[in-house]
């Protein structure tokens, strides 16, 4: 078994909530020692206690990393900070625009101490110039402002976000790789850098669909529900089965032909009002009906196996209940079950980012808060016994 990818790098994880958290977590999957700075009462979602429903996604994107407590409001406490920058090689923090640059510790700051430290941020709308620069952001205003709710929820109803937080995780999932490119810089140049990443930035090429759709007809579409924005693909739709709903999508031609096989219906092949993609979007409505009057007297399971068998595009909309049962992402190791305290068994994440030769490391608990505070100053800032009770004393750690 090989080593794992980033084993040797040192990270100091600011992050809050998903958006930080989650790169701190791939950073950790990765094999990177990450050191979890919260304050004395613990990050946003520790801080709302075991009984709230932030427990599980806690749980989860705080896994295999040391947790340290600093009050940044105390000089010391920030003083503990250019110390430690001095040992490691990454700092990650997703604060409100200005936050540590309030304190010090922003990125001018700490790499003019270590300029080979690379100091990556994510805000909503970047560190950058800009009118949004000072906004401050979260997963349903970036869907709002990103134009991603205005095309989200059926055709006469309003505007919807989607309660997948997609925003926050698109943008973790950016600061991971700017992280990751910045550390394979540095091998050649030996110099950090700053990765600033704006969740709008994120967003945005997630609607190349929806755009795409806006140039080709000059105007904005309304809204289409689960059907193509513009309504220029059928079978593009959510369809009705006997137990439950099924997604599925025909692409080409030949989909549409095996979609036909599938149904048993070669005589729709040759029928005008479906001869081709365009025929069969100004009959959208036909076109669903009677793909829904197949899907609606099998299961979901019936219909799935049956398209996969004819080459059809299609799969079950599952409920949360049967994902965190998924056998598929069970056996691939992609969720592992464990025990949680107050939660009992409970389905945890790994990382998407997998390597054929190594596999993620276990799961290991969420530390307590503050677990390994003394461990790390002692170890990474060089500080004394006597130091450590004087800062705890005093209200630093």
């Amino acid at each position: 078994m090989h080593d794992q990818p980033l084993r040797g790098i040192t990270v100091l994880d600011f992050g809050q909530v998903y958006n930080g958290p989650y790169c701190g977590f791939l950073l950790a999957q990765a094999g990177a020692r990450v050191i979890k700075v919260e304050s004395l009462v613990g990050e946003t979602l520790r801080a709302r206690g075991d009984s709230a429903p932030s427990v599980y996604p806690f749980t989860n994107l705080n896994t295999n990393k040391e947790c340290i407590t600093l009050n940044l409001k105390r000089e010391e406490a920030r003083d503990l900070v250019r110390k430690l920058v001095c040992n490691v090689d990454v700092v990650v923090q997703n604060f409100a625009p200005g936050t540590m640059e309030k304190f010090g510790l922003g990125p001018n700051d700490l790499r003019a101490i270590n300029p080979r430290l690379v100091y990556a941020m994510s805000t909503g709308y970047g560190a950058s110039e800009g009118p949004y620069k000072q906004y401050l952001g979260m997963d349903i205003t970036l869907q709002a402002m990103s134009g991603t709710m205005s095309v989200t929820g059926e055709e006469n109803g309003p505007p919807l976000k989607t309660p997948a937080a997609f925003a926050d995780f698109i943008a973790g999932t950016h600061l991971y790789s700017g992280i990751v490119t910045a550390l394979f810089s540095r091998e050649r140049t030996g110099e950090g850098a700053t990765v600033d990443i704006s969740m709008q930035d994120c967003v945005f090429p997630t609607l190349s669909t929806v755009i795409g759709s806006y140039y080709h007809v000059g105007e904005p579409l309304p809204r289409a529900g689960s059907r193509h924005p513009a309504k220029a693909l059928a079978p593009y739709n959510v369809y009705e089965a006997s137990d439950g709903h099924i997604a599925l999508i025909c692409i080409r031609e030949g989909h549409w032909r095996k979609m036909c096989q599938a149904m048993e219906r070669p005589d729709l092949i040759d029928d005008e009002r479906f001869a081709d993609m365009k025929s069969r979007s100004a009959n959208i409505d036909l076109v669903d009906e009677t793909v829904n009057e197949w899907t609606r007297t099998h299961t979901r399971q019936a219909i799935t196996d049956i398209c996969q068998e004819n080459g059809v595009i299609c799969a079950p909309v599952k409920t949360i209940p049967e994902t965190l049962q998924d056998p598929h992402m069970l056996a691939r190791g992609s969720l592992k079950k464990v025990q949680h305290q107050t939660l009992g068994e409970i389905s945890l994440f790994q990382t998407p980012i997998r390597f054929a030769d190594i596999d993620p490391p276990a799961i290991a608990p969420v530390q307590g808060l503050g677990e390994s505070t003394d461990q790390v100053l002692q170890e990474l800032s060089g500080i004394s016994d006597d130091e450590l009770a004087s800062l705890k004393h005093d209200g630093v750690i």
